[in-house]
């Protein structure tokens, strides 16, 4: 979720046809798309191709066979063992913030990561900047 900017409903959905090279297939996203594409690092790719084949997995089942409600309870547990509060939409927002303070236009992280219609709703997900980082920013910029 927090490396491809995706749902939690989206990840528990995913099938090994859903893997096509460097991106997720996401079929009847929440968009009302017909499909979406989620691009994710080589690195993912390769870990989650290798997790697949060793754990067998096979049409149609998915990749992740646990319920929502499980999967809520392995991110906040995930949380509690680095000592924070940790929800899984959090992952999400961690995509965008993520992408957004590594120099991402907001653009690619509205259409691409986070795959919203509208760049209004992205900013929410961005949170506040503070005076020193936009006071870094500004000398990395101009100084």
């Amino acid at each position: 979720m927090a490396r491809g900017g995706m749902r939690i409903g989206e990840v528990l959905k995913l099938t090994p046809a859903d893997i096509d090279d460097r991106k997720l297939i996401i079929l009847d996203p929440k968009s009302g798309k017909e499909s979406e594409a989620v691009y994710i690092p080589r690195k993912l790719q390769d870990r989650l191709k290798i997790y697949v084949k060793d754990k067998e997995i096979k049409l149609p089942k998915n990749i992740f066979p646990i319920s929502y409600n499980t999967a809520w309870k392995m991110v906040k547990n995930a949380g509690k063992l680095v000592g924070v509060v940790l929800r899984p939409h959090d992952l999400r927002r961690h995509a965008a913030t993520y992408a957004s303070r590594s120099g991402v236009p907001i653009e690619i992280i509205s259409k691409v990561i986070l795959r919203h219609a509208d760049l209004s709703t992205t900013q929410r997900y961005l949170g506040k900047v503070n005076e020193s980082e936009a006071i870094r920013w500004l000398e990395n910029l101009y100084g």
